[in-house]
Order: C-alpha cells, then structure tokens, then sequence
C-alpha cells in the first residue's frame, strides 16, 4: 500500500510536467487540429461538465486522478532503466487505441489527426519520464530524509520537549 501511495504522489507530480507539456505544446497544433484536448473532450463527452467552470475542474481532477492511479499501478510494477517513459507510451496506446475506443468515448488514435496524436504521445513520454524520477525521488526521500535510523537518537529539540529521562 505504501509503494501505491508512493506511485499516486509521483503521478500527480508527473500529471502537472504533463500538463505543462500539454499546454506548452498546443499552440503548435494547426488550426483544424487546435479542437479540446482528450482530458476535456472524455469530461464533455461523459457529460461531466456542467457549466465552462465546472468542466474545466472536473477536466483538472478526471486528468489529475488519473495520473495518480497509473502512478500508483506503476510503483507495484517491476521497474527497470527507461521503464517510466515506456509504461507512459503503454498508458496512450492502452487509452488511445484501446478502453477509450472500445468504450465509444473517443475515437481511437488513428482518426485523429497526426500532430495531435504527437502530442500525446509526446505528453505520456513526459509523463512516465516524471512519474519514473519522482518515484524514485520519493523512495530516496522516505528513506532517507524522512526515515529514523534505529540507531538515531533524537533531535535537541525532541529531548527538550520530551523532558528528562524520557
């Protein structure tokens, strides 16, 4: 359970350089092609939205909790050098060409135009390069910075508040 707390926190941290990269990246989309991206087209086609405001924030917490879930799949998987942006290529074509489709949400990948499945794809790879390095920042950090060593004794501070022979 830890190790998926663990991944949830990474793909959050991986979800806003995504975002970032997302948002970053479709001005370079041509006009015809410059339509809502998927996190919003799946939100309006589920009928989440409600009024502009409302859809834009369930946009933020479908796209966000997403990425927390993938994330926290990707902390219990078996982790190898490069696997991050692998498993971020593996999340759009498993979304993209395949639950997302047979689910008639969207239209699979391929009737989409080739710029914005670049995007896309190009936004994964950021994504799982991220959740990958945050993962792995996270584990350092339990174990490291926030861990207790059995042998510690505590902090000047902690003595002090504890009192004497405590």
């Amino acid at each position: 359970m830890r190790h998926m707390m663990l991944g949830a926190l990474a793909g959050l941290a991986a979800s806003v350089a995504m975002t970032s990269a997302m948002r970053r990246s479709r001005g370079l989309l041509n006009e015809t092609s410059r339509y809502p991206l998927p996190p919003r087209e799946i939100v309006d086609r589920l009928n989440f939205g409600g009024d502009e405001g409302q859809a834009r924030a369930n946009t933020l917490l479908a796209h966000f909790g997403f990425g927390a879930m993938t994330g926290a799949v990707f902390a219990i998987l078996p982790r190898r050098r490069g696997s991050g942006t692998l498993f971020g290529l593996g999340v759009w074509a498993a979304s993209y060409l395949g639950w997302i489709p047979a689910a008639r949400i969207l239209a699979p990948a391929w009737r989409h135009p080739a710029g914005r499945n670049l995007l896309m794809i190009a936004a994964h790879m950021v994504w799982g390069t991220v959740l990958a390095k945050s993962l792995s920042e996270l584990e350092a950090a339990e174990a490291e910075a926030f861990g207790r060593p059995s042998d510690a004794e505590l902090s000047v501070l902690e003595r002090r508040e504890r009192g004497p022979g405590r």
